[in-house]
């Protein structure tokens, strides 16, 4: 079983920077596949980023390439994700997931536990 807690989100203005984090509890961390996904209003839940266990594997959706960076610390237990010139299409509630499967998953119904999320608003 693990738990997540996101943190981070906050209203920004276009262009500017947010940090989230994501803290899981337990001993068993760095053998999830963490995932970054965000649900707008009205919207389906889509994918942001992925990172593998050890952290070398990660895929981004195309509107955030250049932009957003995750990243985790397995001694800290904590999933980042680094957004970077922010735009209003951004605007959304931000998931933190964690998967016991391998691979780059971009697939919600592929991960196994969830966070509460963190809402992230970019004012234009």
């Amino acid at each position: 079983q693990v738990q997540l807690a996101e943190s981070g989100g906050e209203l920004v203005q276009a262009g500017g920077s947010l940090r989230l984090s994501c803290a899981a509890s337990g001993r068993t961390f760095s053998t999830y596949t963490m995932g970054w996904f965000r649900q707008a209003p009205g919207k389906e839940r889509e994918f942001v980023a992925v990172i593998g266990r050890s952290g070398y594997s990660i895929y981004y959706v195309d509107s955030v390439k250049g932009r957003f960076t995750i990243s985790r610390d397995n001694a800290k237990n904590t999933v980042y994700l680094q957004m970077n010139s922010l735009k209003p299409e951004d605007t959304a509630v931000y998931y933190c997931a964690a998967s016991r499967r391998f691979g780059l998953l971009t697939t919600p119904g592929l991960y196994d536990y969830w966070g509460q999320g963190t809402q992230v608003t970019v004012s234009s």
